[in-house]
């Protein structure tokens, strides 16, 4: 190739250019734009903290015009001779005063007078229905007087007077539980040791559940203080007037959060009574407020976050109440404040882009005047780079360096494409054969090569074999002996007769072993005799060898979970006889019918089909159908007798039928020594053994379980558990720690020995109770993730005598029975725990439903029939029927074909299975295949279709 001259730009000039003058105007337009906006939001913010300040100032203007008034009053009538008058009706002709000033001043909601001796004056207006309604003033009054007077030896005497407008007395009532002691209010205390007005803190007024402040004063004459209540609503009205925008929120705060005043003081009132509270700041409805006082200084300006706003706020001291604590919180959404800035910005924005894309043609135009000749190779280029590597034809060019570079373009495009099709097929052909001829395939394309082998190691590492072949190569065999293979060499191509060279690359895996060898024909010439030819092949094996590598261990691990699921399988039958070998033939019936439906084209089954993901997972299912049995107890599951736990617990009884025997020995014994007759005592000896032998044969009998126990020997055991025998010793020895624990709970203090205990007996401590191990399996039980709805025995077990031998049927109780169905609980848990990829997320389902029943009345979820797959009633069928059949059960007799077919048919009929595909089970004879393999010859007898089938009509 001719060297390129340094002058040339192979650049795509066009977009350059065009790129630099709209980068330009760009960079022009975002530094003016970016001054403007930083220089206007700095007037806005600081025309914003002179309008907080200007507001501060108005707020406390107001508080002032409301205290100075106020306190002008109280001076006023610190000198009026209402502070020295000693009796009630002198106090009351100057009431007319009072009501003028509580005219004059319509913030001020109570006048009042604290004298020394304990008395008590107030005035107030009766302008609040609430407070009238409460009061039960007259519908003329227009004022209340509350008065207090003590007189010595006398209890003191409290009394109401209502006035109307005119201040005639329409009615006084006397109030024996109004006793207010003003000598014990803060305001009077207060006012006794300055000689200055006294101002209070903020608080929600008791009668007309305002918030406001008091004043008081002590009077120069006497030592009465005279006080007045100043309301502080109309401060909070300003607040709302001074806002700065529509969402400005204002609040005057003490010291602890208290929230004195408010812009919106409809806020500040409580629910629930509809009257004005005094709420912190953390309670408003928006937390600006809150967030500013945590976070702000005193006339600092601050820009903060809350709720998801923007906020610009500023807190400002407020001392117009004489409170030093006080502070006026001010915050404006920023969005509000700097809304025209936006606009403002968005607007220059959009005006420098209409720029920037009318001078978009001029640097396009100078830019296409100098590259029209690069064009097309552009174009390919950028094709290839949006991941089109199409081949166009190729466009007459006079730039040598141009039409060279598209001749490589073009090369480079086709082999990409075998690459990607090289990564589809290993990505997408899961059988190893056919990937490795495809890939093959088109790796000698891509090298241009004549043909080429693949060899595959063996067991042994020595002898390699040919898995995929292209070209006509009969000079290689089909094996490959590893430690002798063929060096390089010239060999024959019996297609086309020309030289050619072979060339060997070992498929190496990441643990350094030797997987297999690659084998290239290339003819020989310069190109693929270069030494960057063989590293460039070498390189390309790496791939093929991370897919044959990840193909082979995905399918030894496959093989290594299907030996483990049956171990598991086996470790459960091997664990119990009475399991038998229920796990390993439970899959082989459920498989066996499956794969029958599946070849099913007609009738109901026709469009039932398994692909090869959903057949393994079918597979899985079936093999850790019963994988919850791991966990279940074995003296339980195994249990032979009623009395059985981890021991059987008739021995227990027989010892204690040889102590009363013992009992009987003595008791003949002592008759004798006592001169009774031998012969009769013997007699009664004889008939008392005689008797203890029937019994205990009766008990032992009980015990089998083997038939069902009627009435009369439950009796019978309810009779002989009554009979006594003695024990001598402490049976709280020896015990573990939950045994003593149980037995200290239900009995108390140890009884003293020696003690009587009954022959057979269900005591306290043989109920244990769930506790902490109660499992969740209850419908609402928040713990039931799973949908589980069983019904829980009282007890998690009953170990009474009593109750084990009056079992009717068989050997368990109801609660040996619920712990044995637990295990299809642990089944689906221990399955449902597991992380299976989405073609095996079903897996716990089909094997944990096969004992749910079509009428919804199974367990452990209670599923309809119509919540089940097909592959989920399959499952059911063939546990069944494998149950029926099993010869290997200890505690049972195998069952005919005919028997088993016709109890299947019972529980169709009954909703227990799927009728439709026992019926199908029935006629396809897949139970006589099955019996051929696992039944006893004596298990197969002849079998009725017809009468079966018959016995599923209504």
């Amino acid at each position: 190739m001719a060297e390129k001259n340094p002058a040339l730009r192979t650049w795509p000039v066009r977009p350059v250019i065009a790129g630099m003058v709209v980068a330009a105007m760009f960079f022009v337009a975002t530094v003016l734009i970016t001054l403007n906006w930083f220089s206007s939001r700095s007037l806005l913010i600081d025309s914003a903290v002179q309008t907080s300040y200007y507001a501060a100032h108005a707020a406390s203007e107001h508080a002032r015009r409301l205290i100075e008034p106020a306190s002008a009053t109280l001076r006023t009538l610190s000198f009026d001779p209402l502070v020295t008058a000693s009796r009630q009706p002198e106090r009351l002709a100057r009431m007319r005063l009072l009501a003028a000033e509580l005219i004059a001043n319509p913030l001020v909601s109570a006048i009042y007078v604290g004298y020394a001796d304990g008395d008590f004056l107030l005035i107030r207006p009766l302008e609040n229905p609430q407070i009238r309604q409460q009061l039960q003033a007259p519908e003329s009054a227009s004022y209340l007087v509350q008065a207090v007077t003590r007189e010595p030896q006398e209890p003191p005497a409290g009394s109401f007077y209502f006035y109307d407008a005119n201040l005639d007395l329409v009615t006084q009532r006397h109030q024996a539980d109004y006793q207010f002691d003003p000598r014990e209010r803060s305001w009077y205390q207060k006012a006794q040791d300055r000689a200055s007005t006294v101002l209070s803190d903020p608080y929600v007024f008791f009668s007309t559940r305002q918030v406001g402040i008091s004043l008081s004063l002590l009077t120069p004459a006497s030592d009465a203080v005279v006080g007045l209540d100043i309301a502080l609503h109309d401060l909070g009205q300003d607040l709302a007037d001074l806002r700065i925008t529509p969402g400005t929120e204002l609040a005057l705060v003490d010291g602890k959060g208290a929230v004195i005043a408010y812009s919106d003081m409809p806020a500040l009132t409580d629910p629930a009574q509809g009257t004005p509270v005094l709420r912190p700041v953390d309670t408003l409805p928006t937390q600006a407020l809150s967030t500013l006082r945590h976070i702000g200084q005193d006339g600092v300006p601050v820009s903060y976050t809350s709720e998801g706003r923007a906020w610009l706020g500023v807190i400002l001291p407020f001392d117009a109440l004489n409170r030093t604590d006080m502070r006026m919180l001010l915050t404006v959404p920023a969005a509000e404040l700097l809304g025209g800035l936006q606009h403002s910005r968005t607007r220059m924005i959009l005006i420098a882009g209409g720029l920037i894309l009318l001078c978009l043609p001029l640097g396009w135009w100078a830019g296409s005047r100098i590259g029209q000749a690069l064009e097309h190779v552009t174009a390919q280029a950028k094709r290839m780079s949006g991941f089109d590597f199409s081949r166009p034809p190729a466009q007459p060019t006079p730039l040598r360096e141009v039409a060279e570079l598209n001749h490589v373009m073009n090369h480079v495009s086709a082999t990409v494409e075998e690459f990607l099709s090289i990564s589809q097929v290993l990505g997408s052909e899961p059988q190893i054969e056919a990937m490795l001829n495809l890939v093959l395939e088109k790796l000698v394309r891509a090298t241009r090569c004549q043909g080429g082998a693949i060899y595959l190691s063996q067991q042994d590492q020595a002898t390699m074999t040919r898995f995929a072949v292209v070209g006509d190569l009969n000079e290689l065999g089909p094996q490959l002996h590893y430690v002798d293979r063929p060096k390089p060499a010239t060999l024959q191509s019996g297609k086309t007769g020309a030289r050619v060279q072979r060339i060997e690359f070992q498929l190496q895996g990441r643990t350094g072993e030797i997987e297999g060898m690659l084998v290239l024909l290339y003819e020989n010439d310069q190109e693929h005799a270069s030494p960057e030819f063989h590293a460039f092949a070498a390189k390309l094996t790496g791939m093929m060898t991370v897919a044959i590598e990840t193909r082979q261990l995905i399918e030894s691990q496959k093989q290594l979970f299907d030996a483990v699921i049956r171990v598991l399988a086996d470790a459960i039958d091997a664990k119990s006889p009475y399991t038998g070998g229920h796990c390993e033939r439970v899959p082989e019936l459920a498989i066996m019918l499956a794969n029958r439906l599946d070849a099913e084209t007609t009738g109901p089954y026709a469009d039932f089909r398994l692909s090869d993901e959903e057949r393994y997972a079918f597979f899985l299912a079936a093999w850790l159908h019963d994988c919850g049995k791991i966990t279940s107890a074995e003296h339980i599951v195994d249990k032979p007798t009623k009395l059985e736990l981890i021991y059987n617990r008739i021995h227990e009884i027989r010892m204690r039928f040889e102590v009363l025997w013992r009992d009987a020995d003595i008791a003949h014994l002592q008759a004798l020594l006592h001169g009774e007759d031998a012969a009769a005592a013997t007699a009664q000896r004889d008939q008392r053994h005689t008797q203890l032998q029937q019994d205990f044969a009766f008990v032992a009998a009980c015990n089998i379980g083997g038939e069902s126990l009627q009435d009369e020997a439950i009796a019978r055991l309810q009779q002989l558990g009554a009979t006594t025998w003695w024990r001598h010793f402490d049976d709280s020895l020896g015990l573990s720690t939950d045994e003593s624990a149980r037995l200290r709970q239900h009995r108390g203090p140890a009884p003293e020995l020696p003690v009587a205990e009954p022959l057979l007996a269900d005591k306290p401590e043989h109920r244990i109770a769930w506790g902490a191990h109660k499992p969740a399996v209850e419908r609402g039980d928040p713990r039931n993730t799973l949908g589980f709805d069983m019904q829980l025995p009282a007890y998690r077990q009953h170990r009474g005598e009593l109750h084990n031998l009056s079992i009717r049927r068989g050997t368990l109780t109801e609660e040996d029975r619920f712990a044995i169905n637990e295990h299809i609980v642990h089944t689906l848990d221990m399955l449902k725990k597991l992380p299976w990829p989405r073609h095996l997320a079903r897996v716990p389902d089909i094997a944990a439903n096969h004992h749910e029943r079509m009428d919804g009345a199974g367990y452990p979820r209670r599923l309809l029939g119509s919540a089940m797959q097909t592959t989920e009633r399959i499952m059911a069928v063939a546990d069944i029927f494998e149950a029926l059949t099993a010869a290997d059960r200890p505690y049972k007799p195998a069952k005919t074909l005919s028997e088993s077919l016709r109890i299947m048919a019972l529980m169709g009929k009954d909703g227990h299975i799927d009728t439709e595909l026992f019926l199908y089970f029935l006629h396809s004879r897949v139970w006589q295949d099955y019996a051929a393999q696992y039944l006893l010859p004596a298990q197969i007898d002849a079998v009725d279709v017809a009468a079966i089938a018959g016995m599923l009509r209504p």
